[in-house]
């Protein structure tokens, strides 16, 4: 059961993180940390004048499924929107903790996560990319439209 966790797919994205690091200057940051196991993910974003996301970088220090659903985030976000972020993100827990159907869409590869839903402890951490990335977009639409109304 063990080795249907930490599958080959699941290891190859989490050995290949796409967008890894920090932005120079974005205009939303947010980090999220998973209390029970530690693993902490910062995301960065800027986005364009219609609120896409526009550039994404991501500081990952988490377990193997956690940096997988930060690859899949990684490889798919840029164009997304917050509502595109937030769907996946809920369709995700649904898929974890309600025996829910994957994410559809940009963020369908978060299906090869399947089999953590057998593992409660994992779930925070798995959420985790999805939870910083949201907050971050929310962030950056927060002071965009500060800046327009200003």
């Amino acid at each position: 059961m063990i080795d249907d966790l930490y599958s080959a797919r699941i290891l190859a994205l989490a050995a290949n993180m796409p967008r890894a690091g920090r932005l120079a200057a974005p205009q939303g940051s947010a980090e999220r940390v998973a209390k029970l196991c530690g693993s902490r993910i910062t995301a960065d974003v800027t986005l364009d004048d219609s609120g896409h996301v526009a550039d994404f970088a991501q500081e990952v220090q988490a377990c193997a499924l956690g940096q997988a659903a930060a690859a899949v985030l990684g490889e798919n976000v840029i164009g997304a929107t917050a509502h595109e972020i937030e769907t996946a993100r809920d369709a995700f827990r649904a898929m974890l903790k309600e025996g829910g159907a994957p994410p559809e869409g940009r963020f369908k590869d978060l299906a090869v996560l399947m089999p953590v839903k057998d593992y409660p402890a994992r779930h925070a951490s798995s959420l985790l990319a999805f939870e910083a990335a949201l907050a971050a977009v929310q962030q950056a639409k927060a002071r965009t439209s500060g800046a327009d109304a200003a």
